[in-house]
């Protein structure tokens, strides 16, 4: 609703500012050391009914491309837990399951075009084969530096609110 002192809409500014302390919150977890997939789905917790102990112990798994497997990007991951939540299917009817998997494709193709790919490996151009150790990488201001994740995770958690939000 526009203010009739300024005409500026309040309501969109308001939206603007819950997607933006969503991508800051999701970049905090990030900082503080935990994965991807736990910054964008803790980020977003309190909205999905779930305490952040639980978001974060929920979502542990899927960092590193699931694992540190460098599979599917973990951030995405933690986007798409939050899209189940909001648009998933509660009963076998394939209707149900196709809605959150054409769902989960289309976020998937606005992932591949803001990034190039979906993989973990090929987002932070390391070789063919899997990390043989499940030991994650220590952080540093060059961690950050020399890897996409900080906008992987921003993106994830701007997209995970605008799900919530519809």
């Amino acid at each position: 609703m526009a203010s009739k002192k300024t005409g500026i809409d309040k309501s969109g500014a308001q939206g603007y500012a819950r997607r933006m302390n969503a991508s800051e919150k999701a970049l905090q977890y990030f900082h503080q050391g935990f994965n991807c997939a736990q910054s964008v789905f803790a980020a977003l917790a309190d909205q999905v009914g779930m305490s952040e102990r639980d978001a974060l112990l929920f979502a542990s798994a899927f960092g590193a491309g699931l694992g540190r497997m460098r599979g599917t990007c973990g951030a995405f991951s933690g986007l798409c837990l939050v899209a189940g939540y909001r648009h998933g299917n509660l009963s076998g009817d394939p209707a149900d399951k196709e809605h959150i998997f054409s769902l989960t494709r289309q976020l998937a193709d606005d992932f591949r075009r803001e990034f190039g790919t979906l993989t973990c490996r090929e987002l932070l151009h390391l070789d063919e084969e899997m990390e043989s150790s499940a030991r994650p990488s220590e952080r540093s201001a060059a961690y950050y530096e020399a890897r996409p994740c900080e906008r992987c995770v921003t993106f994830c958690a701007e997209r995970a609110q605008r799900l919530l939000d519809t």
